[in-house]
């Protein structure tokens, strides 16, 4: 019973071993070979280049599990992120018009609707009213998608309306900031929007109510000018990149060569411009506290 084949032929257990039978390694073919596959969409990291399923990747805040990578979020996932419990969204009933009939290489109702249709959103600007850790307040995003963040006539609506909730509803303003500045297709009105929410601020000031300002990657720009660096408290996330020119520009300006970290919130943090940088995963609390803090609430 104990016997083995060896080339056709039967060895028995006494055949010595120098005649036994080795058994080599098998390699399957290329095409046999089991790979990794994902069942859902993935995405790149643009750091280290790690792919990461879509609900993974919005399950840990837009952050790579692998290189701790804070990857844009979008104007809305943000903000549900962000709140523990929505009441309304605010400024629906804006829209942007035409006022100057401005074409470049398309007209400008044709780049809106372009941006609409990529991005889902009405405008750059998604603002919404809730509570969280028990905090009621109302709470501002930019969609950067949405003809990079611009500021026109509508996010200076939107803008001025979240304020003047806030104010009627003694709540604090917060301003997730992520933009590349005014919006050239609406010309000096874009510009007004500068003065507008500049003056809203003011208001929450004299309402003692605090308005505090995160600064995402990017800010630049008129956003930068106005809104994003008038408030009580200045948070930015790891990396983010602020300004008002581009690094770029002022390469060619001073005919300098600007490295790392310049405009990198690391570097504005070292020269006071910004008062602290947090991790996205810490942000919720940092801010409750700090809402907690300066409205002197339990």
């Amino acid at each position: 019973m104990n016997q083995e084949v060896k080339s056709g032929k039967i060895l028995s257990p006494s055949t010595p071993w120098t005649e036994r039978h080795v058994p080599g390694i098998h390699t399957p073919d290329e095409q046999q070979v089991l790979k990794a596959t994902f069942t859902e969409p993935t995405i790149e990291c643009p750091e280290c280049h790690a792919l990461v399923t879509r609900t993974a990747i919005a399950f840990n805040a837009y952050v790579c599990p692998q290189c701790d990578e804070h990857l844009r979020m979008k104007a809305r996932d943000r903000l549900t992120w962000f709140f523990d419990q929505i009441q309304t969204e605010l400024g629906q009933e804006f829209a942007a018009k035409d006022p100057l009939k401005f074409v470049d290489s398309k007209p400008y109702p044709e780049r809106m609707r372009e941006a609409q249709s990529k991005t889902g959103e009405t405008e750059a600007l998604v603002v919404m009213q809730g509570s969280l850790n028990h905090i009621p307040m109302v709470a501002c995003a930019f969609e950067f998608d949405f003809m990079g963040g611009s500021m026109g006539t509508v996010v200076g609506d939107r803008f001025v309306q979240a304020a003047e909730r806030a104010i009627a509803q003694k709540q604090p303003l917060i301003c997730f900031a992520a933009s590349g500045g005014a919006r050239m297709q609406e010309g000096m009105l874009s510009l007004m929007q500068m003065a507008r929410t500049s003056a809203a601020i003011q208001k929450m000031k004299d309402a003692h109510l605090p308005y505090i300002v995160v600064l995402t990657h990017p800010v630049y720009g008129g956003v930068t000018a106005s809104l994003a660096m008038l408030g009580d408290v200045h948070i930015a996330e790891p990396k983010a990149m602020i300004g008002f020119a581009g690094k770029r520009v002022i390469e060619q300006t001073v005919r300098e060569k600007l490295d790392e970290p310049f405009q990198r919130a690391e570097y504005l943090l070292d020269h006071g411009v910004i008062d602290q940088i947090v991790h996205r995963h810490a942000l919720r609390d940092t801010v409750s506290r700090i809402v907690a803090k300066l409205m002197n609430l339990p």
